[in-house]
């Protein structure tokens, strides 16, 4: 941005403790006794944690600290920053605030509780006091290095990180083949795939007009526009209600990112970005394997962001490694 024209940028970081007792009766009771295997997106990978907000949070406020405010959305749960803010950052305690679920849904209170993160996505936009231009990322989501507010927006616009691809012609027909076998001849009618990351941004591509390719973005902090999202939502109140109408992840839905990037372009914004991530998923992996992404991360000026998924899963060791680069990384 050119000087004199900067606007503040906020961070939004979406997070739940899936080993809460509150959280488990709410998820059981949306189950309605309902196996979690006939529900991807009930997985129980999809809400442990091992305190990675720690390090997502610290991460922002060390390489990016020209960030404003960063807001962190629960239901009804307490992180418990406030120590870890006070010992290394003890000057932004203030900018750091909690944010429900109920204040996201207002009037959607009837779509509440919600355990599918395309839900929640749909919403962030209607936090209290944020910034019109603001990221958006998980708690598994890092910045590994320093950045610059050029490598999130540019003259007020976002940069979106990702790839063309062709439509997925083939996963679709897959996905369609498995429905109708399961409901014409296993008595399945209400099967659905697993939600898949590829078919959830093309249905965002799809919805706003793109007919044979979608920008396919990755596992990183996305970039958006918090007017151009308000303004389109205003005139289309239906894409979004449908959006947040799901409890659980649902293979029909859009992913948010991909949503907001379509309508990015649409609006004639070109700045584009290569990844620039390293993706870890180090459960049930060789030896190396970790060491070998560290590495990756350490070496290559192009990698700004790492996203580690299934950490909870890994044997202690490997957990104990992975902290301990990143603790070193943010001089913890």
């Amino acid at each position: 941005m050119e000087s004199g024209e900067r606007e503040p940028i906020d961070a939004v970081i979406t997070w739940v403790d899936g080993n809460d007792p509150n959280h488990k009766v709410k998820l059981e009771k949306a189950l309605g006794g309902r196996s979690r295997k006939k529900i991807p997106g009930a997985d129980n990978t999809r809400f442990g944690n091992v305190n990675e907000l720690k390090y997502c949070l610290l991460s922002i406020l060390t390489f990016a600290p020209f960030i404003r405010k960063v807001f962190i959305v629960t239901d009804e749960q307490d992180p418990e920053v406030d120590p870890y803010i006070k010992k290394y950052f003890p000057e932004r305690m203030e900018d750091i605030r909690i944010v429900d679920h109920k204040e996201i849904f207002r009037g959607y209170e009837r779509f509440l509780p919600t355990f599918n993160s395309r839900s929640i996505e749909a919403v962030l936009w209607r936090i209290e006091g944020l910034a019109d231009n603001f990221i958006f990322l998980s708690d598994d989501m890092f910045l590994v290095k320093a950045i610059a507010t050029e490598d999130l927006f540019i003259h007020h616009k976002p940069v979106m990180r990702g790839v063309w691809l062709p439509k997925p012609v083939f996963r679709n027909a897959w996905n369609a083949l498995r429905k109708g076998v399961n409901k014409h001849f296993l008595n399945n009618p209400d099967f659905q795939p697993k939600p898949s990351f590829h078919v959830g941004q093309w249905n965002a591509a799809e919805l706003l007009g793109f007919k044979w390719r979608y920008f396919f973005s990755s596992h990183t902090p996305h970039t958006v526009n918090r007017k151009t999202v308000e303004h389109f939502f205003s005139k289309n109140p239906e894409f979004l209600e449908k959006q947040i109408s799901y409890r659980f992840r649902h293979n029909d839905q859009y992913n948010c990112a991909s949503f907001y990037y379509h309508l990015e372009i649409r609006k004639g914004n070109r700045h584009f970005a290569a990844p620039s991530f390293s993706f870890l998923h180090p459960f049930g992996r060789k030896e190396g394997y970790i060491d070998r992404k560290i590495r990756e991360c350490e070496e290559d000026p192009e990698i700004i962001f790492m996203n580690i998924q299934s950490l909870e899963l890994c044997e202690l060791k490997d957990q104990e490694k992975i902290i301990g680069w990143m603790e070193k990384k943010l001089n913890l």
